[in-house]
């Protein structure tokens, strides 16, 4: 039996109609859905245990901080973190780059020194770093792609050098697919004695993570993508770089003592986590660590695999498609695929399928300078997860073939 076939029930937005049709969700690399664990983890917070965490002596607060706690303990153990301390919960992966931007960057970054990022990233790992690199007068220097759309590990090695201090690059690019090959990178960034930050946002929803084998200095996801609330996730560092960090924000919860003339800091990882947090959503996401793990990160993405393949082969069918980034095959590539359609617009593809009960993303992905090297304003993406079906690519390539037929038929 398909993993799908065996938790679809588990996923109670997936159960609706949309234009009088059985809802297809091929929008995950922007959003995933929640399952009832993940919600009821919600729900049970704030009709049970609703209380500050830390702060308080009486039973709902220390219910609530033990959950809160504890849900750090899990997503420790899921990416294999040394320690529980270098787990920081932020709002989003976004503001966990700031963080390091801001607190790292901003103090170890000077004149010339030098960024590598890659003309693939999520601006959510472009903006910062050219925010700093104003502020310092770092300079950030870009790796492109192969012929193949993939990370161009020659022109890498060529850009690294004695200057660089810190590389940047997205696991797996929520556009082209790639899996960028970060157990290469990553220890030949540390032989120029670099640092370097992993966007894991397509990963860690989707794949077996090991920060301690992957030996990245940081590492950043958002819950949303993984099953589970939005406004959380989460930043993990190096132990020994979090506690030289300075903190990011300042005010309650991240201080050990406040003088009128000095504040001194609490320890890791509470210094980086002012105010008071997203409780019920920490506690959710501890729940989303518990559904994925009892599913088993391996099967998740065995099953995306074969999903990947059946998708690509009918896509392959349509002439006027063109798929951007690699094919399936030996390295791998995520379960999505973004594509344009000869002389239709992205957008006018979305609102045609959407009257089919299909929903996908059209436009640049937050990766628009990825699009402009690509020659086009935007793309369509069509984007999977373990509780898609083959039976649902069957029907979005019926609806897609459609709109193409449609929209010719205008132009004829």
């Amino acid at each position: 039996m398909l993993l799908a076939d065996t938790i679809r029930t588990d996923f109670p937005i997936l159960q609706q109609q949309v234009n009088g049709k059985p809802l297809i969700y091929f929008d995950n690399a922007a959003t995933s859905q929640k399952p009832v664990a993940v919600l009821d983890a919600l729900r049970n917070y704030y009709e049970q245990d609703n209380a500050n965490v830390h702060r308080g002596a009486h039973s709902l607060s220390a219910r609530a901080t033990e959950a809160y706690e504890g849900s750090r303990d899990k997503v420790a153990r899921f990416i294999n973190a040394a320690s529980r301390n270098e787990i920081v919960f932020t709002r989003n992966a976004s503001e966990a780059i700031n963080l390091v931007a801001y607190s790292w960057g901003l103090h170890n970054l000077q004149p010339q020194d030098e960024i590598i990022l890659t003309v693939m990233e999520h601006h959510s790992n472009l903006v910062p770093w050219q925010i700093i690199a104003q502020k310092t007068g770092a300079v950030i220097k870009y790796v492109g792609l192969t012929a193949t759309g993939e990370f161009d590990f020659e022109q890498f090695q060529q850009l690294l050098s004695d200057r660089t201090k810190l590389v940047g690059v997205v696991h797996v690019s929520n556009t082209l697919g790639c899996i960028n090959p970060i157990e290469a990178i990553i220890p030949l960034a540390h032989q120029y004695g670099a640092k370097v930050i992993i966007d894991g946002c397509q990963s860690v929803p989707h794949m077996p993570i090991d920060v301690q084998a992957m030996d990245c200095d940081w590492l950043v996801a958002s819950g949303h993508k993984m099953c589970g609330p939005t406004g959380i996730g989460f930043l993990y560092g190096k132990l020994d770089l979090l506690s030289e960090m300075p903190p990011f924000l300042g005010g309650g919860e991240m201080i050990a003592e406040v003088f009128l003339d000095h504040t001194t800091y609490a320890e890791l990882p509470h210094k980086f986590e002012a105010g008071t947090p997203a409780i019920a959503e920490a506690i959710a996401l501890g729940a989303t660590v518990d559904y994925l793990m009892g599913l088993g990160m391996d099967k998740i993405h065995a099953y995306e695999e074969e999903l990947t393949a059946y998708l690509f082969a009918l896509l392959r069918q349509i002439p006027e498609v063109t798929i951007y980034g690699p094919q399936p095959g030996d390295k791998g590539r995520a379960a999505l695929a973004s594509f344009t359609v000869e002389g239709l617009d992205s957008s006018d593809i979305s609102t045609m399928l959407d009257q089919e009960g299909v929903a996908i993303r059209s436009g640049h992905h937050c990766t628009q300078p990825l699009h402009r090297l690509l020659g086009i304003t935007g793309s369509a993406r069509a984007s999977l997860y373990f509780y898609n079906t083959q039976a649902e690519i069957d029907a979005f390539i019926v609806a897609l073939k459609e709109t193409i037929d449609f929209f010719r038929g205008m132009m004829d």
